[in-house]
This record gives C-alpha cells, structure tokens and sequence, in this order.
C-alpha cells in the first residue's frame, strides 16, 4: 500500500459525524451564500488572533490578491516577496498587475531573509509580502520597521501558518493584513477551497468586503472597481468552524508527529547528509508540512518509491522566478542561491495530525534504510 505525505481519511473518520452535521446545519438554514456561518466564523477567526476584521473569500490566492488591492496595490507597483513559496503567493502579487520583485532565504529556515528586503525597495515598491513558510514565521519587527519607515503596505502569507506564534505573537497580528488559505491540507482545513484576510484597519475591511463581491455595497450597485466573485462558501465556513475549536488540538498533534520523526531520524543528520527542520529561536513551530534536507535528495526519493512504495512530495522543487510563466520578469537563474540551492535538496515526510504512528514507523524505517545504503553514498 503506497504511503503518500498527506491523507485526510483518517481524521475524516474521526469527525465525521460534527462535519456531516456541519453541512445539514447549513442546508436546514435557508441561506446558502454569505450566511451566518461565514459571519461566524469570521467574528470566530477574528477573535482568536485579537483582531477587529476577518473576511471569508474563496481561496488563499485571493486571499493574497484581495488584501493588496484593498490598500491600492495595482499596475506600476513592486511587492517585494520570495521565490521559495507556492506559486500562488506570486501569481496573486501578479494578478493585481503589481510586479514581483524576490529577495533570498535564509539557509537555515527557508525564510525571507529580512536583512535583503531595504535594498530592493525602489520608489515603485508598494507592499511587501513575506511568507510564513512550513509552518514557521518570518521575523516581522524589521519588516514593520521598514514598512512603517518606507509607507509600504505589509501583507502576511499565513498560508501555511494557522496558530503558529513567534515571540508569543501570532502569525497575522504584525502586518496590515493577513491573507490565510484552508485548502484541506492546511493546519486549519476545509473540505474544499476558502480563505480569509484578517485585518485590524476598518477601511480595508469595508474595501475586502466590496472587493470579494462583484466591488457591491448594495446589491446590483457597483461601488467600486475591480470587484470579484470571491465568496467563502457557507458549508465550508460552517466545517471550519468546527474545525477552529479544534486547531490547537492539531496543531499538538503535529508536534508529536514532528518529535516521532527527530527522535527517529536525529542520529543520521549533518552536514552533507540528512537535515531535519531547524526552528528559529522565539519560533513556535506548527508543521505545516516536514520539510528535510538531503543533497542526493533524487535519488533518496526515488529509492523510497521503488524499493518501500513510499511517495515523498518536494515543496516545492521549483522556485518561482525560474518557471516560464515567470519568464517577463527576467529574474535570471543563480540570482537567488539559497533559494536555488534549497530547491535540489528538499522534500517532505508524511505530515498530518492524524498521521499514524505505525505509517510514521514504516516511513523512518525506510528511510533509515536508504539513508544507510551504500547507493545513496556513491
């Protein structure tokens, strides 16, 4: 039986019965879009990270794309991001016509490397918009600083994210906004696509509510250009819901996962060999995804498929400014080394909270096995 990185049927089993119940709960209520399961859990989201504003929008993509344009981010303008992120935190910044320009990583985590972003500012950059990699958050003081010092606007990516803290703070409460996406394999999940922007400025909560619905205050009459169709949908605010009072839960979950695999896997690490996530200190780390390090990272990969029938995933093997449909920006390939360098040796291990420990086992034992073969050394 093949094992993959991610699997929802586990915990499916578990709460079935409250998400079942969640679905009849919002077809037994007469009202199908912007009800009052979507107003809930935005008041719900809002209130667990101390923030005035929550708005449910379809994807995290949008999530990205509508928190820029609700501080006038659009054609002319730069937003300084990374490279080492899902292609849809770049695709946002595009889609409001704004150029991506990316700054490097740090080695170490994998994220923006603050100490670059003051020398790509230009007198076009408008936003900066710093992703909150794996599960882990980017040191946001300098970044305030520097938005504060500049008037950029600063728009978190806590894609990956959801409840992850530094400094007792959490991931969303630094910026101007805060884009979240719950694609189902996210800390905090739905079952299927949303997202939300949180925010504690009033002006772009009424512009991100105009904004994810055709640019209307008032039904039919456009206040505002340009708008979208970008809706939270009522069954999967109503499953979140459910699924927020339980987000602490999984996250511990996912701890216990990540210290089954260092205690697993600790004594084959160093340098030129296997890496296991390091957590920046004042981080608290909420394992998105488990992210490692191998420099023969193919081949490892490709003997765990053939020889253990164990699927790894690499989050995420090609680094934005070298995809063709990047291609306009004339990002030229050696122009981010860590981040380049990064993407040939990173993959992920199974990473779920209901991950079960005799997977766990089997994917450790695998990997203990490869990582001991004289192949993998040649």
């Amino acid at each position: 039986m093949t094992t993959h990185v991610w699997d929802y049927l586990p915990e499916y089993e578990t709460e079935r019965k409250d998400i079942l119940d969640a679905v009849e709960t919002v077809f037994a209520s007469g009202r199908l879009v912007l009800g009052d399961s979507v107003r809930g859990f935005e008041e719900e989201f809002a209130a667990y990270h101390g923030l005035a504003h929550c708005v449910g929008v379809d994807n995290g993509t949008n999530a990205v794309k509508l928190a820029l344009e609700a501080f006038g981010v659009g054609r002319g303008d730069e937003v300084i991001t990374v490279s080492n992120t899902a292609a849809p935190t770049v695709v946002a910044i595009d889609g409001t016509g704004a150029t991506p320009v990316f700054v490097d990583v740090r080695a170490s985590d994998h994220l923006m490397d603050a100490d670059l972003v003051e020398a790509a500012i230009t007198p076009r950059t408008k936003a900066i918009v710093p992703v909150h990699l794996y599960g882990q958050c980017v040191d946001m003081d300098p970044l305030r600083r520097l938005a504060d010092q500049h008037g950029l606007v600063l728009v978190e990516d806590c894609a990956q994210a959801h409840g992850a803290r530094r400094d007792g703070r959490l991931a969303g409460t630094t910026g101007d906004a805060a884009a979240f996406s719950f694609y189902p394999t996210k800390v905090l999940g739905a079952y299927g696509d949303g997202g939300a922007v949180l925010t504690g400025r009033t002006e772009a909560d009424g512009n991100l509510r105009r904004l994810r619905y055709y640019g209307m205050e008032e039904v039919y009459h456009v206040e505002r250009t340009p708008g979208h169709n970008s809706r939270l949908d009522e069954v999967q605010a109503e499953i979140l819901r459910r699924k927020l009072t339980r987000l602490d839960t999984y996250i511990a979950d996912r701890r216990a996962v990540a210290r089954r695999y260092a205690e697993g896997l600790g004594d084959l690490c160093g340098p030129g060999a296997l890496e296991l996530p390091e957590v920046t200190p004042g981080n608290e780390h909420v394992y998105y995804v488990y992210v490692v390090r191998h420099p023969r990272r193919d081949d490892v990969i490709r003997a765990l498929k053939e020889r253990h029938d164990i699927a790894l995933n690499i989050s995420y093997p090609w680094p934005v400014h070298t995809m063709r449909g990047f291609a306009h920006l004339g990002v030229p390939v050696g122009s981010l080394p860590v981040t380049e360098r990064l993407a040939g040796q990173i993959f992920s291990l199974p990473m779920y909270p209901s991950l079960g420990t005799d997977v766990q086992d089997r994917v450790i034992a695998a990997l203990r096995d490869v990582l001991t073969s004289p192949d993998t050394h040649q």
